[in-house]
């Protein structure tokens, strides 16, 4: 039998999860590499109060790779609504804290939930270091986590991002499947607090250079509050490549079926759908499908994401 082609995932957050529940119905050896800096809800409180990783990332990641996305996979996403201690909290971010303790550390917690909800693939922390992701600020501040980052970065816009402390050691299973990855998929998500931050860990990114793989970056179909406002799909991939190094991206996946600008959230302003009339960025393809959601306009929809990826790749492969 024919070894299955080997894709890596690098991302975090929601984008993450959607792209690795669709790419899972196809013939593929499948991981996610999931960034390990969100701060905010129950992860942050988790981080905080016990310790621990953020595991609410990796939470969403299992749930969506897992085989049966039923009753067991509802109750790992299930989020307390009331109680003492427990509002807010996710039964999943508590189950990995609770496997984390068990097994001795983060990532064999990670390996005993993947087991109990029988994913197909791997779900893969960047690191196994505690980090903070810094932002600095276009008016010359700084901003500290996921939560603040947004807030401050529409008030004032991102000038750049980095890791504290800066040198993060990679998690040495991230390099073994990125090493031996066939095709790597950069994104999408929440472009500076869950793509850009693996890129800050310097063997992460080394890897993600050296290896000859295809890789793409796969663009979000809208922009985003607090990060991105304003950005076109040229912004992004002139920004990302700033954070790549040495990186060359074999294509940019890009939703070409523009639906909706989305009205105020809070304090947060309107984003809107993009996409590209060109043909390339540099010497770069672009890739350009319907890819949206038509529920929820502002976000992918994982079966189109993943029938282009694949599309595309069985054609460069072959």
């Amino acid at each position: 039998m024919a070894q299955l082609p080997k894709v890596v995932a690098i991302g975090g957050g929601t984008g993450l999860a959607t792209l690795l529940r669709g790419l899972k119905y196809y013939p593929v050896s499948l991981s996610g590499i999931v960034t390990m800096t969100d701060n905010g809800a129950s992860s942050g409180r988790l981080s905080r109060e016990m310790g621990t990783l953020p595991p609410g990332d990796v939470r969403k990641c299992l749930a969506a790779l897992s085989s049966d996305e039923a009753l067991l996979t509802k109750l790992f996403e299930y989020r307390f609504s009331k109680g003492r201690g427990l509002s807010g909290h996710s039964l999943g971010n508590l189950l990995l804290l609770a496997l984390a303790d068990i097994t001795g550390d983060f990532e064999s917690a990670v390996q005993a939930s993947s087991k109990i909800l029988s994913i197909k693939g791997e779900v893969i922390p960047s690191t196994l270091t505690h980090a903070s992701l810094v932002a600095k600020l276009k008016n010359g501040q700084n901003a500290l986590g996921e939560v603040e980052i947004p807030l401050l970065g529409h008030k004032f816009g991102i000038s750049s991002v980095s890791l504290l402390p800066p040198q993060v050691k990679a998690n040495p299973t991230a390099l073994h499947f990125i090493n031996h990855a066939d095709l790597i998929l950069i994104g999408p998500g929440s472009f500076y607090t869950s793509v850009v931050p693996n890129f800050l860990i310097p063997e992460l990114r080394r890897a993600v250079e050296t290896v000859s793989a295809i890789k793409y970056f796969i663009a979000n179909v809208s922009t985003e509050r607090g990060e991105t406002e304003g950005f076109s799909i040229e912004d992004h991939v002139e920004t990302l490549h700033h954070y790549l190094g040495k990186t060359k991206l074999d294509g940019v996946i890009v939703n070409n079926r523009v639906i909706t600008t989305s009205g105020h959230e809070g304090k947060l302003g309107a984003v809107s759908n993009i996409t590209s009339e060109s043909r390339s960025i540099g010497n770069i393809p672009i890739l350009a499908s319907d890819l949206i959601d038509v529920a929820q306009p502002l976000y992918h929809n994982h079966k189109k994401l993943a029938a282009v990826i694949w599309q595309n790749f069985v054609s460069r492969a072959n």
